[in-house]
């Protein structure tokens, strides 16, 4: 919902708040809200990806002041859209405007409040990790967070508008964040509390000198998501009946007010507010009538559904709506509420329709998420009948478009179905993702759990259509064989911010092609049950990490990654560059015929441990280069590449390869131990 200004107007009326010194109580917060206000009040990066681990960290502390002062939390997030869709016309309005702002991101390097992808899958990941109580509702979820508080007469930590509406008893109804210090925690012992400030509706009808029961028809005449009064034929100028002292930027807000002081009832209101419109046909004054009382609905609070979640466990029933009955499986109800389902499953079961949110990108550049878009098709074929449309939303250059996309099911998935995919067999919900991602089961089982579903989606990513950069390849998989990103960027003392450093449209482009094909994938793990463990996101990817060591690979410089501490990093880097360029062999079966008995003379390298994995990476590298012959140029450059990888992290011996694209023969190392003991030490210098 909200109402515009609503918040700008009350910071310039100090007196609705008192100070609260808060401690020892519940908390009921608005995920979404915290999300977004942590993550830009901190001045973390938006534009090159993010900055996931210090987020991360960000979360903790947050978490920790609560604990500190025996404060428990219970974080409520957003599920799917209205079924109704009665907000679609501002959702798409805003999703206009975040396009906009996204480009102009992208071409002043401006922050723009742009949240970076998977930003969200990082908050959740860290609040369970911290075992935070978190619950995402089926829709909206303003109206179960006040609920919530209303019945455990515990504060709501918000601040979207529509908390200054709502009705939550208790002596503190809401508390703003934008005036909870909880970085400034004092007192000592179980007296720790941390200082705010509190809201109540009644202080605020006190202030402004109106009615309780007039407030939300304040709310509904100030034109909140459903109510669009200022749109009508004849507006109201509200300003009109402001004070001489009123603010400029608040005069509507405050004529408003002060024009309902006369007032008891909200009918009444209405009715001369529809008078102050002029000329209205009465079917017009009809449905805004109707709109009003539908705006000012939305405020009553209903039982709470989540309660008895948080307390006992027990899920919420789904809403018994004709239009949505029986569209949703009770087993997807749980998952989905302990936020391990993404919500957009909702939109699709719902409402056929899928909305994408655009991170910062040229208008000029194809939409990220058109890479992705086979593994999204695969989804709704998991949750649709094969052959079904979706509806997507996203970009076309700087407009939002709506693109139906067909519901796809091959291979193995037509062994599933939606009412029971929950009971179906791991081993078969495992092949499913792995046929989507184009990867193998044997070939992930060297890695690490944590790093089969990252890596299987590289390989996705690095084999659409157009190919990605190769450094940017390199970069990323640095990344993922760290496991640490902020001790990697201590390491290669690189600054935490960007600095004058233009933003690379075309980099950022190709980073966000590959995040959106980690985030679907992802989602997909997790709508079959997490065959594959999901990726500690923030331990993982950091935008401006990755930024920066392309921009030293491309410059030439020369950095110093591996320590000679760090060996089983380095293979691990191997193993997954190697992988990743593997996927070639499975263009040419005919080749792989011709040479199957070559193969099999060797065991597989996915099938030894991973230590006994590096020796014979290069004769797996050079049997790939064999598959191929003269046919494949690009994909003899690729294998190429990767023994020019293995020569660069001096690991291990090459083989002579007799070809046309021979590499270098590296000098024996074993003539002279002493000099390789001494390059050992010195570490591996792989740009």
């Amino acid at each position: 919902m909200g109402v515009q200004g609503l918040c700008t107007l009350l910071e310039n009326h100090q007196d609705v708040y008192r100070d609260v010194r808060f401690r020892r109580n519940r908390l009921v917060i608005d995920g979404c809200n915290l999300l977004h206000l942590l993550y830009f009040d901190s001045g973390l990066d938006q534009n090159h990806g993010g900055e996931f681990a210090a987020f991360e960290a960000l979360i903790e502390k947050f978490v920790k002041a609560l604990s500190d002062c025996r404060i428990t939390p219970y974080v409520v997030l957003d599920g799917g859209s209205d079924y109704t869709d009665k907000k679609l016309e501002t959702v798409t309005e805003r999703a206009t405007d975040r396009v906009n702002r996204a480009h102009k991101a992208a071409v002043e390097g401006s922050h723009q409040g742009i949240l970076p992808q998977l930003a969200n899958i990082v908050f959740i990941q860290t609040l369970a990790r911290l075992e935070v109580q978190v619950a995402k509702c089926y829709g909206e979820a303003d109206q179960e967070i006040a609920a919530l508080a209303s019945e455990w007469r515990c504060p709501v930590l918000s601040v979207d508008s529509d908390f200054f509406i709502f009705d939550l008893p208790g002596p503190v109804g809401l508390l703003p964040i934008s005036h909870f210090q909880w970085e400034a925690v004092q007192g000592t012992g179980s007296q720790r509390y941390i200082p705010c400030k509190g809201y109540t509706t009644s202080s605020f009808c006190i202030v402004f000198q109106i009615q309780p029961r007039v407030l939300p028809a304040f709310a509904a005449l100030a034109g909140n998501d459903y109510v669009k009064l200022q749109r009508s034929e004849s507006p109201i100028k509200w300003a009109q009946f402001a004070g001489p002292d009123a603010y400029w930027k608040t005069r509507r807000l405050e004529g408003l007010l002060r024009w309902l002081r006369s007032f008891s009832e909200p009918r009444d209101a209405f009715g001369a507010a529809l008078g102050l419109m002029g000329g209205l046909s009465e079917d017009k004054k009809k449905h805004l009538l109707q709109d009003l009382h539908w705006g000012m609905e939305e405020y009553k609070l209903p039982p709470s559904s989540l309660k008895k979640f948080f307390i006992h466990g027990v899920v919420p029933p789904f809403p018994a709506v004709e239009e949505v009955a029986g569209r949703v499986p009770d087993w997807v109800r749980l998952p989905l509420t302990q936020a391990r389902l993404t919500s957009d499953i909702l939109d699709v079961l719902l409402l056929r329709r899928n909305s994408l949110n655009n991170p910062v990108e040229h208008g000029d550049m194809p939409s990220c998420h058109l890479m992705s878009r086979p593994l999204r098709q695969l989804m709704y074929g998991l949750l649709l009948d094969e052959g079904e449309e979706v509806t997507e939303r996203d970009r076309d250059g700087l407009q939002v478009i709506f693109s139906p996309v067909k519901a796809v099911v091959p291979g193995n998935g037509q062994q599933l179905t939606l009412n029971s995919l929950d009971q179906a067999d791991p081993s078969l919900r495992l092949q499913v993702l792995l046929e989507a991602l184009g990867m193998t089961e044997a070939s992930l089982s060297v890695l690490p759990p944590q790093l089969r579903l990252p890596v299987a989606a590289t390989y996705y990513w690095r084999n659409a259509q157009p190919r990605a950069d190769g450094k940017l390849l390199k970069a990323l998989l640095l990344g993922l064989s760290n496991g640490d990103t902020l001790s990697q960027r201590a390491a290669l003392q690189l600054p935490n911010q960007q600095g004058g450093q233009n933003l690379d449209v075309r980099l950022v482009h190709a980073i966000n092609q590959w995040k959106s094909c980690l985030k679907v994938s992802i989602q997909l793990n997790q709508l079959l049950g997490n065959p594959l463990p999901e990726p500690p996101i923030a331990r993982l990817f950091q935008g401006t990490l990755i930024h920066q060591l392309v921009h030293r690979m491309r410059s030439g410089e020369k950095t110093k990654l591996f320590r000679k501490k760090e060996r089983s990093c380095a293979r691990l880097y191997q193993t997954m560059m190697t992988l990743v360029h593997q996927v070639h062999t499975q263009k040419a079966p005919a080749a792989l015929e011709r040479h199957q008995r070559a193969a099999a003379a060797s065991p597989a390298p996915w099938r030894r441990p991973l230590d006994d994995l590096t020796p014979n990476l290069t004769l797996n590298l050079t049997q790939l280069f064999l598959l191929y012959g003269d046919d494949d140029e690009e994909a003899v450059t690729e294998a190429c590449s990767s023994v020019k990888v293995q020569e660069d992290l001096h690991l291990t011996e090459l083989v002579s390869v007799k070809t046309r694209y021979r590499a270098k023969e590296r000098n024996n190392r074993c003539r002279n131990p002493e000099l390789a003991r001494k390059e050992e030490c010195r570490g591996w210098d792989l740009l």
